[in-house]
């Protein structure tokens, strides 16, 4: 297989240094339980924050993988974020390369208006208006500050018929975020990944896709070797 070159660090020492990281990771890792396609990104979790617990709260849908892999390899889909620092951490030249563009709502005047009307959060107005502007259909949702993003974005899926290709839910926190992960565990209509527990963040969604998009990347030289 090729190497990666859009997805892959940009310098030869950057490129060795995360090859290292990976192969510490993978010896001191040990067994794990998922399989040759999970694992390189449970493994980039890992090295985001350094914790190995990651490798045993990392919870996948069936077809996450695979569903992930066809949104990105089709292309031209929006990635909907609860937050501004998703979209501000996933690297642009990658996500050019698969024509995919990032949409975030928490900071508009109209969503905090709502919120303070209905007495809701701005996280939930966020969704609402992902929904009404038609971006959450096909597209790969990242939430990792908010639960009440995600516990949004399942009564949507639930009531509204909302379709997107893949949820990678990781909100992390002490109040709801464990349980609005659970919640998304009982979706079975939408493939996600996800976490056990209080642990997330917005750092490990954006490991996640950056994950994704470097196996959508070799599967994509692969293909035209």
């Amino acid at each position: 297989m090729h190497a990666n070159t859009v997805t892959a660090q940009l310098t030869p020492a950057g490129r060795a240094i995360e090859r290292d990281s990976f192969a510490i990771i993978d010896a001191e890792a040990g067994p794990h339980a998922y399989s040759e396609e999970q694992w390189p990104l449970v493994r980039r979790m890992i090295h985001a924050n350094a914790d190995f617990e990651f490798n045993g709260l990392t919870v996948f849908h069936p077809e996450a993988m695979r569903a992930g892999f066809a949104a990105i390899l089709q292309g031209h889909r929006p990635i909907v974020a609860d937050v501004e620092m998703i979209c501000v951490g996933l690297s642009a030249p990658r996500l050019q390369h698969f024509g995919l563009s990032t949409h975030h709502y928490i900071s508009d005047p109209d969503v905090i208006a709502q919120a303070s009307a209905e007495n809701s959060t701005r996280a939930v107005q966020a969704m609402r208006k992902a929904w009404r502007l038609g971006k959450l259909d096909g597209a790969i949702v990242g939430i990792g500050n908010a639960p009440t993003a995600l516990i949004e974005l399942v009564r949507l899926i639930r009531e509204h018929g909302v379709r997107p290709a893949l949820v990678v839910g990781m909100p992390v926190g002490f109040v709801s975020a464990a349980e609005a992960k659970d919640l998304l565990r009982t979706v079975s209509e939408v493939p996600w990944i996800t976490i056990k527990g209080r642990k997330g963040g917005s750092t490990l969604v954006v490991a996640a896709i950056h994950a994704l998009l470097s196996l959508a990347e070799a599967a994509q030289r692969q293909q035209a070797a």
